[in-house]
């Protein structure tokens, strides 16, 4: 179950339709702002949150230039402290073509707890790619320290 903002939005004078908006679990290149923002212009940036029973590794991935990505793998007594983002049905699809769907990662819905322990639901996405795990190129790891600072994480 993913939590669910309604919004309206007028497309013309006439019709007005429905968007919905969840939380998307950022922990990669998206948490930093800047590379979230060039694939979901419209996306806002939530709170931090912590996704229990996971922990973060680098594996192969789809891009060509980073040779590698970060996913998350589940490892009981291990979080993941990362940050979500408001996002919008129509720009999930965004951030699935970016992640690489199909083929190349999954969408995962992930129960996270925020800074007062309460409980929320998110969708992210998980890496496909091999499961050995690896080092991070530098210029990956820069993008990815970059969005440690956006959040006050680093």
């Amino acid at each position: 179950m993913w939590h669910v903002v309604s919004g309206f939005v007028r497309i013309s004078r006439w019709n007005i339709y429905q968007v919905k908006k969840m939380y998307y679990f950022a922990y990669g290149l998206h948490l930093n702002k800047k590379e979230m923002l060039a694939v979901c212009p419209q996306s806002k940036p939530g709170f931090v949150v912590t996704l229990p029973n996971y922990k973060l590794v680098y594996i192969w991935g789809v891009r060509e230039w980073l040779k590698k990505d970060a996913s998350i793998r589940t490892f009981r007594g291990e979080k993941v402290l990362r940050a979500v983002y408001e996002v919008s049905d129509r720009h999930l699809g965004r951030l699935d073509n970016s992640q690489g769907l199909p083929g190349s990662a999954t969408r995962l819905n992930v129960t996270l707890f925020n800074e007062d322990g309460e409980a929320v639901s998110s969708v992210t996405h998980i890496g496909m790619g091999s499961i050995e795990e690896t080092k991070p190129s530098e210029q990956y790891l820069s993008l990815v320290q970059q969005g440690y600072r956006d959040w006050g994480l680093f």
